[in-house]
């Protein structure tokens, strides 16, 4: 066996001269055993690191206790928002006996096809998900449910399929982000969005155009841009529209956008938030490590996370009816910093 490979009950066996039956009843505690082959066999597993696989175990076990591995997919891992829902997910998880497998959909359809199958062959005993930005089609979601997964959406929910959800209160944050701008004077208000596919797109935008509406004003640019790099390329040709033209604020749909916005107007010689207002919606650490600070909408993902998983245990142990559709909405915070006045 090569120094760098955990060893497994088949070395065990070998080095013991014992079959993997004997290996696995002494590592089990199984009264079939001597005591002292018992001992001498833990001693070995103990002196040579051996952890025994555990969702094998509970894979091979399956028809008799229920798998608990619950399987989460992210659209990004290094979004700070989808890394919180985790933390929180792995908290509540954790705390009441169950373990987490993960996997990232890379924003593809495809791919999110793909993880759905692996957790399914898997044996998972639920999966929380947030949709990838170009899913479309959702008989991947709705098989799972047919054959007794529970699902539970997060942030990015499904409307395909009648499953239990998580949000924030999207529409409000953005009404109270944008309320504030023109509460500080902004009177053209630009809004960077995702596509409209998506749940969370259409309440924020929602809010941004109610709060437009309510103070008398007029709609501004909309675009669909969700990342600093499409932030970067497009708010240069807006920034250079005449005076009467160009906004005076922007409320993007998260952080990492409202930092490509900040960065390409100090760039371009405006002052902020004097000349420009920028806010953003997430409140993840990058919000507090830009010049000035980003005003934005805290979504507050570990409480999204905690209540995600709280559901789908209670789907999994019987406490919530797997057909009842559970839906709850985690308020959302304005936070005030330099970017806006």
């Amino acid at each position: 066996m090569a120094d760098n490979l955990p060893i497994t009950m088949r070395d065990i066996a070998r080095d013991l001269g014992v079959s993997i039956a004997t290996v696995s009843r002494a590592l089990n505690d199984s009264p079939r055993i001597s005591a002292s082959q018992k001992k001498r066999i833990q001693a070995y597993a103990k002196e040579h690191n051996f952890y025994p696989n555990v969702i094998g175990g509970a894979l091979r076990h399956s028809r008799s206790l229920p798998m608990k591995v619950i399987g989460v997919i992210v659209p990004e891992f290094v979004h700070y928002y989808f890394a919180s829902v985790l933390s929180g997910i792995e908290e509540e998880a954790r705390a009441r006996g169950y373990r987490v497998m993960v996997a990232q959909s890379n924003e593809r359809y495809d791919k999110e096809v793909a993880i759905c199958d692996d957790f399914f062959k898997n044996k998972v005993c639920g999966i929380i998900v947030s949709q990838a930005k170009d899913t479309r089609r959702y008989d991947h979601f709705q098989k799972l449910m047919d054959n007794g997964v529970p699902l539970v959406f997060y942030d990015r929910i499904c409307t395909g399929v009648n499953g239990s959800r998580v949000v924030v209160d999207d529409y409000n944050g953005a009404y109270a982000a944008v309320t504030h701008m023109i509460d500080t004077g902004c009177k053209r208000i630009a809004f960077y969005g995702s596509p409209m596919n998506l749940e969370i797109s259409k309440n924020r935008y929602n809010g941004y155009h109610d709060a437009l509406t309510k103070n008398g004003l007029k709609l501004s640019l909309v675009r669909i841009c969700d990342d600093r790099a499409q932030a970067e390329a497009i708010t240069p040709e807006i920034l250079s529209l005449p005076d009467d033209e160009r906004p005076d604020a922007f409320f993007a749909i998260n952080d990492d956008t409202a930092i490509g916005i900040l960065y390409t107007a100090k760039r371009m010689g405006f002052k902020v938030p004097e000349d420009i207002s920028i806010c953003g919606f997430t409140n993840g650490s990058r919000s507090v490590a830009c010049d000035p600070m980003l005003t934005t909408v805290e979504q507050r993902g570990v409480a999204v996370g905690e209540e995600a998983a709280n559901i789908l245990i209670s789907q999994v142990e019987g406490s919530l009816p797997r057909n009842e559709v559970a839906m709850r909405v985690v308020r959302t915070r304005l936070v005030v910093r330099g970017t806006t006045l």
